[in-house]
């Protein structure tokens, strides 16, 4: 699969858009931010519904909280804000007004990963997916591009249940075209291969795809999964996968610790024993700078996957 990087677009733009779309379809369908609007995007629907979005300010936990009441009288409501304060400042509130009565409550966590870039650690959402895919009722989804997105927010307002949805601050560049179609319960092989299953989701994606284009020159054989929903992971498309090859790296903008990485190894450990090598941001916070930067700085790119693949795979074939 060839991908153009240097066409890109916003992903939170189709996110707002989306929403916008859907509160034309269905009036339970109701928005509240956090004095983010601009930055999430959901001032769109604001525009075109101002009656049914809310900005709670600078107050998360009430925003989470007011979410709950809404659902609780029948109402879809979407919580929008950056990873960081959607999920850290608001756990208690997501755990114990949604997740424990498992109300309707869609919450959206913008600008995840490193790739927020300049803002820096503080505004870094590294550990938002571990918290959120341990609660129970919560399902959890990375969408990678602007087509998965606006299948996944309408997926959203159509099901039932808590759900979280990660999207990042960076443009997205195209890897699906309108024919594809999301499924909650699969993941999808966007290459077969037979040296390594590669799982990823989100915007490491396409970072994955170009590094295994380069080394299909070398010679190497990459299988590509994107897993899209972390929770609930597709087990047997995982499990039949590492079967097959033997051998799995996990790469994710997120930390090593109780993300997609973490999720894979807790169902091949139990069903399908293989080695597993995770590549993310090591148990360690972010830092300020350029998005394609830090990208690069923590081994997330095309350029750094690629040495790291080939490394690997090179070592696993030496010690089988």
């Amino acid at each position: 699969m060839i991908l153009d990087k240097k066409i890109t677009k916003s992903i939170r733009s189709v996110f707002g858009k989306t929403l916008e779309n859907l509160g034309h379809l269905n009036k339970n369908i109701v928005v509240l931010d956090a004095d983010l609007a601009c930055s999430t995007q959901t001032q769109i629907f604001a525009k075109s519904f101002p009656e049914r979005f809310f900005d709670l300010g600078i107050a998360e936990q009430d925003m989470v909280a007011t979410a709950a009441g809404f659902a609780s009288q029948g109402k879809i409501p979407f919580v929008a804000s950056f990873a960081m304060f959607a999920t850290g400042r608001t756990y208690d509130q997501i755990r114990n007004s949604v997740c424990y009565p498992e109300f309707n409550v869609k919450i959206v966590g913008t600008h995840g990963g490193v790739t927020v870039g300049e803002d820096g650690a503080s505004h870094q959402a590294l550990e938002d997916i571990s918290l959120m895919r341990g609660l129970p009722h919560m399902s959890v989804i990375v969408p990678a591009d602007c087509i998965e997105c606006e299948q996944v927010i309408k997926y959203a307002a159509e099901n039932y249940g808590p759900m979280y949805i990660r999207i990042p601050r960076t443009n997205v560049c195209d890897i699906f075209d309108d024919g594809y179609k999301f499924d909650f319960r699969k993941a999808k092989i966007i290459e077969e291969g037979h040296d390594v299953t590669v799982i990823t989701n989100g915007e490491t994606l396409a970072e994955v795809i170009m590094a295994a284009e380069i080394l299909k020159s070398e010679g190497y054989s990459i299988q590509i999964i994107h897993a899209p929903v972390v929770k609930p992971l597709d087990d047997a498309t995982i499990i039949e996968s590492a079967q097959k090859t033997g051998f799995v790296i996990t790469v994710e903008n997120h930390s090593v610790i109780g993300g997609l990485g973490s999720a894979v190894c807790e169902l091949l450990s139990e069903y399908a024993p293989v080695r597993v090598k995770r590549i993310g941001i090591n148990d360690r916070f972010g830092q300020s700078g350029r998005s394609d930067y830090l990208l690069d700085y923590y081994g997330l790119s095309a350029e750094k996957l690629v040495n790291t693949f080939r490394e690997e795979i090179n070592n696993n074939s030496v010690t089988k």
